[in-house]
């Protein structure tokens, strides 16, 4: 049986000073996936020294963030006062409810030198009862997260419940996001139990069987209850990733709600500097001015 409903090719969406990422969803013909309603990979990009990546401060609502990085590492603050690098294997999980505000950074050691970025950001709405939850940030170490083994893959189980482990990261809907590296020649079978779930392959070639094959860059949509049976006819790197689906949510900016007015008010809080401050932080992203809420 065919596992993959649908193959996406993602847009280049440019986050400024040059430095640009693949953003797989939300896509025209896929606004979600379970619970994940947003999709970046970034890089590979190489850094020469001197020069770094500077998200500046800026706000959330309604979701949680979940960023794994395969080259490079990040400096995290956020308005909670939580100030963590992150580097490959560990996975920052930050929680935005009600609203909070971060930053992403290369930390200073790595801008001196240079250095290479690559991984990924996912948006995981948020239920509608947890919305207005309170913001919480979670960081967890790689020798803390469950090793997967499915063929000739090793992964990383590092948000949900699979292969009879729990990863210790707390989600509060039902939500799988699993990487896997596969060498060329490689295979592996893995049952698709999620009501929604997806493929993305950050490098490498997938032949998949009853099914064209998936390229570095590509999103394959996958069909619920199926075996997904793949060969690497290159090394590859992928992320398997789903859950229940969060329904209907508007994406505006940097803000994710079941509620148009409630992303109208984010705004208007943004541009009245009501979120609360990043500790050490002194610049901010201003709301688009395409974005800027009617008088």
């Amino acid at each position: 049986m065919n596992a993959i409903e649908n193959i996406l090719i993602p847009r280049t969406a440019d986050l400024g000073g040059g430095f640009t990422v693949r953003r797989a969803i939300p896509h025209a013909e896929r606004r979600s996936v379970g619970p994940f309603v947003f999709l970046d990979h970034m890089g590979p990009h190489r850094l020469p020294p001197g020069e770094g990546m500077d998200v500046r401060p800026h706000p959330h609502i309604a979701l949680a963030t979940v960023t794994w990085l395969f080259e490079g590492a990040i400096m995290h603050r956020d308005s909670l006062g939580s100030v963590q690098l992150i580097r490959p294997g560990e996975v920052n999980w930050m929680s935005a409810g009600r609203g909070i505000v971060h930053s992403e950074r290369t930390p200073p050691d790595l801008r001196a030198a240079g250095s290479q970025v690559h991984g990924l950001q996912f948006w995981v709405g948020l239920p509608n009862d947890q919305e207005e939850s309170a913001p919480l940030f979670q960081h967890v170490g790689a020798g803390d997260l469950p090793v997967i083994r499915c063929g000739d893959a090793m992964g990383t189980l590092i948000v949900g419940n699979a292969f009879g482990m729990t990863s210790p990261v707390k989600a509060v809907s039902r939500t799988l996001f699993t990487v896997f590296t596969l060498p060329a020649g490689g295979q592996m079978s893995l049952s698709v139990e999620e009501k929604e779930s997806a493929l993305y392959l950050a490098e490498g070639s997938l032949d998949c069987k009853g099914a064209e094959p998936v390229a570095a860059g590509q999103l394959a949509v996958l069909k619920e209850g199926a075996t997904l049976s793949v060969k690497a006819l290159a090394p590859a790197r992928f992320a398997v990733f789903g859950g229940d689906p969060i329904g209907a949510r508007f994406v505006v900016w940097n803000f994710v709600s079941s509620s148009r007015e409630r992303i109208e008010q984010a705004k208007r809080d943004w541009v009245d500097g009501k979120f609360a401050k990043v500790p050490g932080e002194t610049e901010f992203i201003p709301l688009p001015d395409a974005l800027m809420p009617k008088p």
